[in-house]
């Protein structure tokens, strides 16, 4: 089995593919179209950005998979495995540790792929280390009547961070905490309801994806998601979709009673790229005249490298 860097002679069998992947990143899935389209092409060789695509090779059989990572981020994510007709096949696993070790060189401590749950790669992702963290629905809201009223939607601001960032922290599970995008900018819209309400807008050519942190104490939800929705969508006809993750599965319900059409269930997996060694070091204190200072102790973190 040979497992290298997709090149320019490649490009045939990426084209071969593009219609035959399954995508493992939904919000940009839904957001900017299939990562193996016309598109898409050129990111797969451009240096400045952070895409890695690899291509197996067994017995004649070729096997595609692609990593992405965002500046700044801690985690990066898989983009699709194809063909989705050979995922069960001996090559994919190694294909998937490829990607990884990939990521980890660009400094991510974890690599998340989101996938349905009765998909054959649900199997090859947890062989190649990936665990369930939660779980996750997209909702269609294109088919919403919207209401008139904007019921107190504005910007974020930068005053706003703070609060924004303790309701995310209220909200998402410890052991998502470290994997999941926590507002570092002032970005999406907030309820004029104190800080209960932040939603995150993921916005490209094929649709808007919104991304709710609700505090399950925020009142008319419901109207205030359709409020929401002509700020986002303007003038255009976009499809606009809602991700609601299972720690925040109240916000199903409400959808469903606006008439929201739901997607398939899919596992948010993540293989951690970092461990912290518990093993503790002295660090020597620097002493001041008058002060008693007891020596700090701390951890530090290894990067795990994959064979």
């Amino acid at each position: 089995m040979n497992i290298r860097a997709l090149d320019l002679l490649d490009l045939p069998t990426l084209s071969r593919h593009r219609n035959d992947a399954l995508l493992l990143d939904s919000t940009r899935a839904l957001t900017r179209g299939n990562p193996l389209g016309a598109a898409g092409f050129l990111s797969h060789f451009n240096p400045a950005r952070h895409v890695y695509t690899a291509i197996a090779k067994e017995n004649g059989d070729s096997l595609l998979g692609s990593v992405i990572h965002t500046h700044g981020e801690s985690f990066a994510r898989l983009l699709y495995l194809a063909p989705s007709t050979h995922l069960t096949h001996p090559s994919l696993v190694p294909l998937i540790e490829n990607l990884s070790a990939q990521a980890g060189t660009w400094g991510a401590f974890h690599v998340i792929a989101e996938v349905d749950e009765t998909s054959e790669a649900f199997v090859a992702l947890r062989n190649a280390g990936f665990a369930v963290y939660a779980w996750q629905r997209m909702w269609d809201l294109s088919a919403i009547t919207e209401p008139a009223s904007r019921l107190g939607w504005t910007r974020m601001r930068e005053v706003d961070i703070p609060s924004i960032q303790s309701l995310h922290y209220q909200i998402v599970p410890p052991l998502l905490q470290p994997v999941e995008s926590f507002p570092r900018r002032a970005e999406g819209f907030i309820c004029n309801e104190g800080s209960k309400c932040h939603v995150g807008v993921s916005s490209g050519t094929a649709g808007i994806v919104l991304s709710p942190t609700i505090h399950p104490e925020a009142e008319g939800v419901g109207a205030k998601l359709c409020g929401l929705m002509l700020d986002v969508r303007g003038s255009g006809s976009r499809p606009i979709y809602v991700r609601v993750r299972s720690y925040q599965a109240w916000i199903e319900p409400v959808l469903e009673d606006l008439g929201a059409l739901a997607g398939p269930r899919q596992a948010v997996m993540v293989k951690r790229l970092a461990r912290i060694i518990k093993d503790e070091e002295a660090v020597k204190a620097v002493q001041t005249a008058g002060v008693s200072v007891q020596p700090s102790r701390v951890s530090h973190i290894e990067v795990k490298k994959e064979s």
